[in-house]
């Protein structure tokens, strides 16, 4: 299986890069108008790779199982952030290489003269400054989830369709009607990825709803919610999976949200939960669902998933990062799976632990060890305090520790720590797995 993933990651890879690619390479063929200096081709070369970029962002978001699957979706996502950061440093490079090299393009007065693609320009350019400052600062600006993703969808739409007019309309590089085909044929490409995002996957979700079945109060102000499949058989999933949840509204309302499933992969009607702690604005109403609630869930995603052969696997969870743990913990359980598992569970106190009384009864139905380490222990704690670091994990795992498989989730600075710790105990990258859930 590792291997299958491998073949076709580089694949993918390699499709990419044509994508890319293939407008440069068109360039290079056919006629060819009459040369310019060295700086300017250059500028016009960055240009082109930059749009072809912004046009594949669309099918990076496309949210395809058989592409993501050699990765998991927060490595697409994380890949999708640094390519955007790429595109737009090229397209902004772009009209700033021009303008050093040809000055008269700055005088006021050719502005307002300047020809209808030059305002396709400004538009394009000025988009994706806006979609990228969004994006980074999303937080600092006190944007809400839903009011950026919409925005975010608007502007690359808005960036790309306004730089494919910018293209055409200057049409110096497209004398060949070939060439013009080329990127016609790419743009219809990208309207189609985007097409099937927000109008054909929407529609078989909607054939294939859920209802709430549950509500289920949790320790640490968390809730789980038992969604049933209604008039299906629902879908299969690996635990460590997660998926995009629509609560409110149909399955063509453009914010989904993304959550761990908690429950046992094994569970034989179907069902699918998912505990969500109370954080923002949407999370602060699942304790509230009512029971009967259609919903709809777009899964199974992420590589986040036991598998692997191992002498032991070792779960590290952070806060409510414990949920796909949980999902582990049930599946082997109701396996039967004898190899040893440690769950390292950092929370801040004994009272918020989530899933506290279930994990001691999980300890008797198989070879389980839990290990709590509490921020704020309460008097006459006797287990670890403080946060877990690589001294916490050479106290409760058994050597040699490169045998072990290791999953970790939570907050990011328990994360990177984690990582760290694991480096200092000579354990390979190929051993341990962490899932980031961060999608903005």
């Amino acid at each position: 299986m590792q291997l299958l993933h491998t073949v076709r990651g580089a694949v993918w890879i390699i499709v990419y890069l044509l994508f890319v690619l293939a407008p440069l390479f068109a360039l290079l063929a056919g006629s060819h108008p009459t040369p310019r200096d060295f700086w300017t081709e250059f500028a016009v070369a960055i240009g082109y790779s930059g749009l072809a970029m912004m046009g594949l962002q669309f099918g990076l978001t496309a949210r395809f199982r058989y592409v993501t699957a050699p990765w998991g979706e927060d490595v697409i996502y994380h890949f999708h952030r640094q390519i955007s950061l790429t595109a737009v440093g090229l397209v902004v490079a772009h009209p700033l290489i021009l303008f050093a090299v040809q000055p008269e393009l700055r005088a006021p007065s050719n502005f307002i003269g300047a020809p209808l693609s030059a305002y396709f320009a400004v538009v394009s350019l000025f988009s994706l400054i806006a979609l990228v400052v969004m994006a980074l600062w999303r937080a600092r600006l006190k944007i809400s989830y839903e009011t950026w993703h919409l925005t975010h969808i608007v502007l690359a739409i808005v960036a790309v369709t306004a730089g494919l007019a910018h293209m055409v309309a200057s049409g110096f590089y497209l004398p060949d009607p070939w060439k013009r085909a080329l990127w016609i044929g790419l743009a219809v490409f990208w309207m189609a990825l985007l097409l099937y995002v927000r109008i054909v996957k929407p529609l078989f979700m909607l054939r294939r709803p859920y209802r709430v079945s549950d509500v289920r109060r949790e320790r640490g102000d968390t809730s789980t919610l038992v969604m049933q499949p209604d008039g299906h058989s629902g879908f299969r999933f690996t635990p460590g999976q997660f998926g995009w949840l629509t609560l409110w509204g149909s399955p063509f309302r453009i914010t989904g949200h993304p959550f761990s499933f908690s429950s046992s992969a094994e569970a034989a009607d179907g069902r699918v939960e998912m505990t969500i702690r109370k954080l923002g604005d949407f999370t602060s109403a699942i304790a509230e669902v009512p029971v009967g609630r259609r919903v709809y869930l777009d899964g199974p995603y992420g590589a986040f998933t036991i598998g692997n052969p191992a002498d032991m696997h070792v779960l590290i969870a952070g806060g409510v990062g414990v949920t796909p743990m949980m999902s582990m913990i049930r599946t082997l359980a109701d396996r039967g799976d004898k190899r040893p598992v440690i769950l390292l569970y950092g929370s801040k106190d004994w009272e918020s632990i989530t899933f506290r009384e279930e994990l001691e009864t999980m300890e008797a139905r198989l070879n389980l060890t839990v290990v709590h380490v509490l921020s704020d222990p309460p008097a006459g704690w006797k287990g670890e305090r403080g946060f877990i670091n690589a001294k916490v994990l050479e106290r409760h795992l058994p050597p040699i520790f490169a045998d072990h498989e290791y999953f970790i989730c939570g907050p990011g600075v328990m994360m990177d720590a984690i990582e760290k710790a694991l480096g200092e105990m000579n354990v390979p990258l190929s051993k341990y797995h962490s899932e980031r859930y961060s999608f903005v």
